[in-house]
């Protein structure tokens, strides 16, 4: 994408320990290093949050709005909570606002993240498909949800890279040449 169409993402860290200040974020900053590095985006803003479903509803809608400029947030990206821990509900909370759910995307996620995790003898990590994250559209935004790691995060991010501009433009509605050739 072109400076002019460049990714405009927020970046969501759920964690009950970093909202205490009892721990450092360090999943948010690496999240929104890759917005950077890997998919030349603009990171517009960025939040932190407990393990609290209706917290996180409330900022997710906030976010997939358009402001009265016509700009909206094209990625909406949600490091934690999506593992199998009692207090882990971002699926649920990221559900309640998703328009169009979209399981391919995160399927594609955890298919390569295992895949990348072959060890010396050539087996795959399964523990990829512990993660319930979840994708989808609501209007002309995209919503991923991200394990709460830094390197559970970028790995699933770096997973999905190549195909989430192509992503991005579908729901910009771009009707260019070439814009939705495979």
């Amino acid at each position: 994408m072109s400076n002019a169409q460049a990714i405009r993402a927020a970046v969501l860290t759920v964690s009950d320990r970093c909202a205490a200040g009892t721990a450092v974020d360090a999943s948010g900053p690496a999240v929104q290093a890759f917005v950077r590095e890997q998919l030349s985006g603009e990171v517009v803003n960025a939040a932190l949050l407990p393990d609290e479903p209706d917290r996180i509803e409330h900022l997710l809608r906030g976010w997939c709005r358009i402001d009265e400029g016509g700009c909206g947030i094209d990625l909406v990206l949600v490091t934690g909570g999506t593992g199998l821990g009692p207090r882990d509900r971002t699926p649920e909370a990221a559900m309640r606002v998703i328009e169009r759910p979209h399981p391919g995307l995160m399927e594609l996620a955890r298919i390569r993240s295992m895949e990348s995790s072959r060890d010396r003898t050539g087996i795959a990590d399964p523990r990829s498909f512990l993660s319930r994250a979840v994708a989808g559209a609501t209007g002309v935004t995209l919503i991923v949800t991200l394990p709460g790691s830094p390197r559970g995060a970028t790995e699933t991010l770096h997973a999905i890279a190549d195909i989430l501009p192509h992503a991005i433009r579908m729901l910009r509605g771009d009707q260019s040449p070439g814009a939705h050739r495979r």
